[in-house]
């Protein structure tokens, strides 16, 4: 099969590093009026110190579709694999790091 040049294909080349992946379990997300930071945190059980393991900083556009994206995902998963259930948080963690309200 020959392959043709579509302008509107993109080429997308992922290393060994970061196709290995951080394990993430908390994400904190601040906001200004032109950015979304979202912070990728890994926690341990017992342990009072957690590392920002990666922060990813998007337009409110680029957020908004990615937003939606999960959200797609996420039911195609579901259908699959049925309801995906939704724990609490635990009160002890402190998600006010000093920039704006966050949530995660």
């Amino acid at each position: 099969m020959e392959e043709q040049n579509n302008p509107n294909q993109v080429n997308i080349e992922l290393s060994e590093e970061i196709a290995e992946g951080i394990y993430s379990n908390l994400a904190i997300i601040t906001h200004s009026n032109s950015e979304f930071v979202i912070d990728f945190i890994k926690m341990m059980p017992g342990v009072p110190k957690a590392k920002v393991k990666s922060r990813i900083v998007l337009t409110p556009q680029h957020a908004k579709r990615l937003m939606k994206a999960i959200k797609d995902n996420i039911g195609k998963f579901e259908q699959v694999h049925g309801t995906i259930k939704d724990t609490d948080m635990p009160n002890a963690l402190p998600l006010n790091f000093g920039g704006p309200t966050a949530q995660a």
